[in-house]
């Protein structure tokens, strides 16, 4: 038996040309003619048509070792095939399949590749999904480390509500109440105190009553927070920066899987085009405190139109909308030194300036009818010093939804939690 590392995958294929080696994967298609059979392999690479002599009697999704000669062949895919002198089936599967994986589009609805995602996200497309997903996350996380930020993990389970609202899930927690966290917010401020700039990526929970294609109940987060800032807008240079670096790492590492879900990167502007939410109001009209979807995808339109920009900033949400710890714009304290971007017409990421002395944040809850108890481990951060600071959050499956079209933010989430759905 072959040892693991004489093992050669898919995507290594092509600098192999003219020699023998061995590839394991799955049967993911076959095709008979009669002396021969086509064999689609599928590794965690990707796939390789493989030419087997004979019949091949093993059911789809059968685990399988082959070996054989690298041909070139400008027909297929990757421009070679694999001319398999002999097929060893490693675990035999003879049950038929929930959902059909081996066409180049998955036909079934929307609801069945949800429920058997544990066959579906087998398909190559859909594992070029999150082929993209995991470079982001490699690109983020590169990218500030690059800068000087560290990388954080803070609690999941907490003992008030970040953002002071309703729409958090409620655990038991040895005879108390306990939250699932809605963001590591107060933790990364706190953690500004420690190392100035810090970020973080894992899961948050929102229990909002929404089933649109934008919503979930859980969802990654990518968060940043930085010390030392003028305002928010030395925050969105940041921003800009890390979707930079994201993309260029996706642009890097995912071309087979950009070429098969038929993707180009867009581009980030050396400067982001930006617009104050009072002249958004002033230019597409609308009224409340935050835009509604129609609104962002018509600033999206003009910030495209503009400048050339599928990304653009709105800063200056009114106060009411932004949680306590928002810091007002000078001058003007209805507006807020926040911001969202949005991509493509989508909000993508929110962010801004933070408050940073203690009294303002005594105020700031008083203002809200809040009590500064459930608070109080927060708020230690800020009586003993802490310099101005800002931050803000990507969601990573919105960024994905965005980058490859998906029409729906469930495609682009590996097992989906919403106010439907709590398996697979």
């Amino acid at each position: 038996m072959r040892h693991q590392k004489d093992r050669i995958l898919s995507s290594q294929i092509t600098a192999h040309i003219g020699q023998t080696i061995t590839m394991c994967g799955w049967l993911h298609a076959r095709r008979s003619l009669g002396s021969i059979t086509f064999v689609v392999l599928r590794d965690g690479a990707g796939t390789v048509q493989c030419v087997v002599p004979g019949a091949v009697e093993v059911g789809v999704h059968s685990v399988i070792r082959v070996t054989g000669r690298v041909q070139a062949e400008p027909r297929s895919q990757q421009g070679v095939e694999l001319h398999v002198a002999s097929l060893e089936v490693l675990e035999a599967v003879s049950h038929t399949p929930p959902v059909n994986i081996s066409k180049q589009e998955l036909s079934s609805s929307a609801p069945l590749v949800l429920e058997h995602a544990a066959t579906t996200l087998r398909h190559p497309r859909r594992r070029a999904v999150f082929a993209c997903s995991a470079a982001a996350m490699q690109g983020f996380r590169r990218t500030l480390v690059e800068q000087g930020f560290t990388e954080v993990q803070t609690p999941k389970l907490v003992a008030s509500a970040t953002e002071g609202g309703a729409n958090v899930f409620e655990v038991g927690y040895f005879g108390k109440k306990a939250y699932l966290a809605q963001s590591p917010q107060f933790y990364k401020q706190t953690m500004v105190g420690v190392f100035e700039r810090v970020f973080e990526v894992g899961p948050v929970f929102r229990a909002e009553p929404h089933a649109t294609a934008r919503h979930l109940s859980e969802y990654v987060s990518l968060d940043v927070e930085l010390g030392f800032i003028e305002n928010h807008f030395c925050v969105m240079k940041v921003v800009r920066q890390v979707l930079a670096g994201i993309f260029a790492q996706i642009g890097a590492t995912c071309s087979r899987e950009l070429g098969l879900l038929g993707v180009t990167l867009p581009e980030v502007p050396e400067a982001i085009p930006h617009i104050h939410f009072r002249e958004v109001r002033a230019r597409f009209g609308g009224e409340g405190q935050d835009l509604t979807p129609q609104q962002e995808r018509a600033v999206g339109a003009w910030a495209n139109e503009e400048y050339g920009s599928p990304f653009v900033f709105v800063t200056g949400y009114p106060m009411g909308k932004r949680p306590f710890y928002t810091h007002p714009e000078q001058g003007a304290e209805q507006w807020s030194n926040s911001f969202d971007l949005l991509y493509n017409g989508l909000e993508l990421i929110t962010g801004g300036q933070r408050l940073h002395r203690y009294g303002a944040y005594l105020q700031a809850l008083q203002s809200r009818g809040m009590s500064p108890e459930p608070f109080a481990g927060y708020l230690e951060t800020f009586r003993y010093g802490m310099p101005p600071h800002g931050g803000f959050a990507i969601g990573l499956e919105r960024l994905i939804k965005q980058l490859v079209g998906a029409s729906n933010i469930r495609e682009t989430t590996l097992f989906p939690r919403d106010m439907n759905r709590l398996t697979p």
